[in-house]
């Protein structure tokens, strides 16, 4: 097994759990073989927004497809 790493930041209104849900499930829907999921770090937008913006920084780990299947 070959194993893919990308960093997705998911954002909410609510809180910081929120966001990490956010995006895990945006990787599930578009990923196929998503194994784990690493919450890296996390921040608050409050400059551009109305109140503030929760956002959760994740690495997602995905299986390759083998090429020959």
């Amino acid at each position: 097994m070959v194993f893919k790493k990308i960093t997705l930041i998911g954002r909410s209104s609510e809180s910081f759990d929120a966001a990490v849900d956010d995006a895990v499930d945006r990787a599930e829907e578009t990923l196929e073989a998503v194994h784990w999921v690493e919450v890296e770090e996390f921040g608050v937008e409050v400059a551009a927004v109305d109140g503030r913006e929760y956002q959760a920084e994740v690495v997602v780990a995905f299986e390759l497809q083998n090429p020959d299947e």
